[in-house]
């Protein structure tokens, strides 16, 4: 009798489309698009209107001094969605958003609207934004099967990067042709939009149930532990920090059109669009590296490659060119954001998954709002060009600073074969 065992058949990988035969992740899916479409409208129409209006690089800088008093919320955001039900909480924020666009919209039909306005708005948006952003991941391994969860991050960052592909040019079209008021009223229909879909999800929004009563503040401070005694979270969040800290160029597209190529809201919109397509590239790429189990040292490619790229976008002034580099910034940092979320998803439990990816927004949003101000204030010190330049320069060094001295983040390994595998954080 032959008793020799059979050599196991490494189980196929699912098909990324796989995501959308479960029906909650659809609709939360849906509700990601309108929410990133909203959002993408609000700040190029406020930045493009701020910019004309008042002709100044530091007053697009400033907006990021606003949106950085709002960094605390974020954390407390990530302990709402594993205390409170996250369908709500998503339902809520973006009801917020709606409403506060209907004002902009009103204010600019009647003629009233005036710089202080785009401050406080994008300061109230920002806070409810960033009170949920912490349910939208959490949900994640709700609606969707553990083994889909690489698929399911990427998914959703490939669709924002699409959505980011046409409010730009929903924007560069709207403004130019009919104005402020009819770009904000746009905005607000979109944003109605993520009001509904999560509260149509089945699946479960409430906090897992530990039989446990803690306090916010107790919640916070576990969050807070679990985040710092982690092999990789705290590599990846001082990575993001780092690099976009000196680089953030997204909300400043109106200095770099105007600065570099002379251009207006068309330079605008092409080059929100030209990232934005790099971005699916970047996002379709990730897709066939779901068998890489290496996936640290792709997030340190990724960032390495940006860096460089925003080297050559600073000594650049031809606008084709500029537009080509843009896309391959797109495209690296799309790389690398989805692989750090994935991270976050493949190594943290359920009930600490709105703290963790909260503090993934935190560091995230917080380098954007410091590198809005850092990178707008020295556009009008040193120009554009040269603040790109200094920032391709520096985020070298700290992705070389990072790899050497934090390895853990080059030594984790993932096998998509066995998704079920404990992380330890010892993956050598």
């Amino acid at each position: 009798m032959d008793n020799q065992l059979q050599t196991p058949q490494p189980v196929p990988d699912p098909k990324p489309w796989a995501v959308f035969s479960h029906r909650d992740y659809t609709l939360l899916w849906g509700g990601v698009v309108a929410m990133s479409v909203t959002m993408v409208l609000r700040t190029l129409v406020s930045a493009q209107w701020l910019y004309e209006t008042t002709g100044s690089p530091a007053q697009l800088g400033l907006l990021g001094a606003v949106q950085l008093l709002q960094m605390p919320v974020v954390l407390y955001g990530g302990t709402l969605a594993d205390r409170v039900d996250r369908k709500m909480l998503m339902a809520m924020t973006q009801c917020v958003a709606f409403v506060m666009l209907l004002i902009l919209t009103a204010l600019a039909a009647s003629g009233a609207l005036v710089p202080w306005h785009i401050f406080a708005v994008t300061g109230v948006s920002g806070i409810v934004n960033m009170l949920g952003a912490g349910a939208r991941p959490a949900m994640l391994p709700r609606v969707v099967p553990r083994d889909l969860l690489p698929h399911a991050v990427t998914v959703q960052v490939a669709t924002r990067q699409v959505s980011m592909i046409f409010a730009p040019i929903i924007f560069w079209q709207v403004f130019e042709h009919f104005g402020v008021t009819t770009a904000f009223a746009i905005a607000a229909g979109i944003a109605f939009v993520s009001i509904l879909s999560p509260l149509l999800i089945r699946a479960s929004g409430k906090p897992e149930n530990t039989g446990v009563k803690t306090t916010a503040l107790s919640s916070l401070k576990e969050g807070f532990s679990f985040v710092v005694e982690h092999r990789l979270l705290p590599g990846l969040y001082l990575l993001d920090i780092g690099v976009v800290i000196v680089s953030f160029y997204r909300q400043l597209f109106p200095i770099f059109a105007d600065q570099l190529y002379g251009l207006g809201a068309a330079g605008t919109g092409m080059l929100n669009t030209a990232d934005a397509a790099g971005g699916i590239l970047g996002t379709f790429v990730v897709f066939y590296t779901n068998r890489v189990k290496r996936k640290g040292v792709i997030v340190l490619i990724g960032t390495l490659v940006y860096a460089i790229m925003l080297f050559a976008f600073g000594i650049n002034r031809i606008f084709l060119l500029g537009l080509l580099i843009i896309a391959i910034l797109g495209l690296t940092d799309a790389i690398s954001m989805t692989m750090r979320q994935t991270i976050v998803q493949l190594t943290t439990p359920d009930k600490l998954l709105g703290r963790a990816s909260s503090a993934h927004s935190f560091a995230a949003m917080g380098a954007n709002h410091l590198g809005q101000i850092e990178v707008g204030v020295m556009s009008g010190l040193i120009g554009a060009g040269n603040t790109m330049i200094l920032g391709g320069v520096v985020s070298i060094v700290v992705v070389g600073v990072i790899w050497r001295f934090l390895p853990g983040i080059s030594r984790y390994r993932y096998d998509s074969q066995n998704p079920y595998e404990k992380y330890d954080g010892k993956n050598d």
